[in-house]
């Protein structure tokens, strides 16, 4: 059976990492990107280079319409999924709950956990036994984030819950859904939250004592995904140097 996996918000940090790990490993690969085309493209064009099959598509996995489209290109133009990565997301500036309008927090839960449900949706209508998902969740979930993202922690609270629903639904389809959950990874997104160098500021209060890269976490991904991890469903990884 031929391997295809779409990795949402796959242009850069983890799914970028995710993207091209999986293509070594002989998977056709969906890079889904809401903006950033110049960047997804440079994935692909890589993961070509390396001898292996990526398309980018761009989707804002948030809305129906969207997603609808994006597996169906994927139909067209890779065939039947067999591996989902949900991955997209987004963080706002650090600002305390007491702080935080309506319109950020619909903002923020809309993207990080809307976007996981309809593509869970479309992949396992899609799905035949032998399928995985892996949801990206964040040691946010566990931690609460105070004084920063309590909103983006709490998404991410959301999308544990879903990881156990669902792979209690599919389980009998023979469709597999575990979640990994890194903590201070060294990626792009801490900008966005504006602090850049928020994972140095950290890392002393991490046991190893250092932030976690991308490719990390990715392996892990890959694992879950496996045969090798064929008894493996509802579980939990995380990736956080021992937070």
């Amino acid at each position: 059976m031929s391997l295809v996996v779409l990795v949402t918000g796959g242009s850069r940090g983890i799914g970028a990492a995710t993207a091209k790990y999986l293509a070594k490993q002989k998977y056709a690969v969906c890079i889904n990107y809401l903006s950033n085309e110049v960047e997804a493209k440079k994935v692909v064009a890589e993961i070509e280079r390396e001898g292996g099959k990526a398309i980018a598509v761009q989707a804002d996995v948030s809305k129906e319409a969207d997603v609808a489209r994006l597996f169906n290109v994927i139909d067209q133009s890779l065939g039947d999924i067999t591996h989902l990565v949900n991955n997209a997301g987004m963080l706002l500036p650090q600002m305390r709950v007491s702080e935080m309008s309506a319109e950020r927090i619909n903002k923020v839960l809309t993207t990080n956990v809307t976007s996981y449900f309809l593509c869970c949706k479309e992949a396992i209508n899609r799905m035949r036994s032998g399928g995985a998902i892996i949801n990206v969740s964040s040691a946010a979930s566990r931690l609460g984030a105070a004084n920063e993202y309590v909103d983006y922690a709490a998404s991410k609270g959301a999308i544990d819950t879903l990881t156990i629903g669902l792979s209690l639904e599919v389980a009998e389809q023979g469709i597999r859904v575990n979640c990994v959950r890194p903590g201070f990874i060294q990626t792009s997104m801490h900008a966005d939250g504006g602090e850049p160098d928020r994972v140095e500021r950290v890392k002393e209060l991490i046991p190893l004592k250092r932030g976690g890269q991308p490719e990390e976490v990715a392996a892990a991904i890959a694992f879950l995904l496996s045969n090798e991890a064929a008894y493996i469903t509802g579980t939990f990884v995380d990736i956080a140097g021992g937070k």
